[in-house]
């Protein structure tokens, strides 16, 4: 579905991705995972489109669908290809109800039906009871439950989630994991997590790709992310 080769990224002059390869086949969860500053967050701007890439190359392709270059596409344009994105600070707008921020979703992605399907609901019951409530009023919980369903209003192929289990309590983490793996292994979405927190990883996740320092040192099964791999890559006195 989606393959990044040979992918470098500058930040002025501070090389930050080296290289990294990653494979994202389709119905496939992986996970970026890392310690924080290593990439993660970057790599998903450069897949999304809001950051450049310095070089390399990221080709999209659906089945039955001709490759697609995403190098030239503007982020809104990678949407309306399929590719739906949760960033850590959600993007929600806090003076607009629940139902106007799915709206707007819908019409950023050159949706023009005008009206929420009942899908996203039955994904997430507890905002159709809080549809006129404003994004403000939310508990972090809900904020994060609306940003999720803003990705999905436009039926993405490709769902991203930069770090998700950040800033929301231990009970939503438990259901974010089921509704991933029910979006994952019953409708067959693909998932790219940036995250770092090992047992939320371990239970969604069907591969992994380790950054180290912006390099990709290790990927894989998730069965092949061992304690030593962890100890190696994932403490903060890593020096490897």
């Amino acid at each position: 579905m989606l393959s990044l080769h040979a992918v470098n990224h500058f930040y002025g002059n501070q090389h930050t991705l080296w290289n990294i390869d990653l494979e994202l086949a389709s119905g496939e969860c992986t996970c970026l995972i890392g310690l924080p500053g290593t990439g993660k967050t970057t790599l998903v701007n450069c897949i999304t489109g809001h950051q450049p890439i310095e070089s390399g190359s990221m080709i999209w392709q659906q089945t039955g669908s001709l490759p697609c270059d995403l190098m030239p596409l503007s982020p809104v344009r990678r949407t309306t290809l399929g590719i739906g994105y949760v960033p850590q600070d959600k993007r929600i707008f806090s003076q607009l109800s629940v139902e106007e921020n799915l709206l707007i979703a819908l019409k950023a992605a050159g949706e023009s039906s005008g009206t929420v399907s009942p899908e996203i609901y039955a994904l997430f019951p507890s905002l159709y009871a809080l549809r006129q409530l404003k994004g403000g009023a939310l508990t972090e919980d809900d904020r994060y439950q609306l940003a999720l369903a803003c990705a999905m209003v436009t039926r993405p192929q490709l769902l991203i989630l930069d770090e998700p289990t950040r800033g929301v309590g231990h009970a939503f983490i438990h259901r974010l994991g089921d509704l991933l793996l029910r979006l994952n292994r019953e409708i067959g979405l693909t998932i790219l997590l940036a995250e770092q927190q090992l047992p939320f990883i371990q239970r969604v996740a069907d591969r992994f790709c380790l950054l180290h320092r912006g390099r990709n040192v290790a990927q894989g099964g998730v069965a092949q992310l061992d304690e030593q791999m962890i100890k190696a890559w994932m403490t903060p006195e890593s020096g490897l």
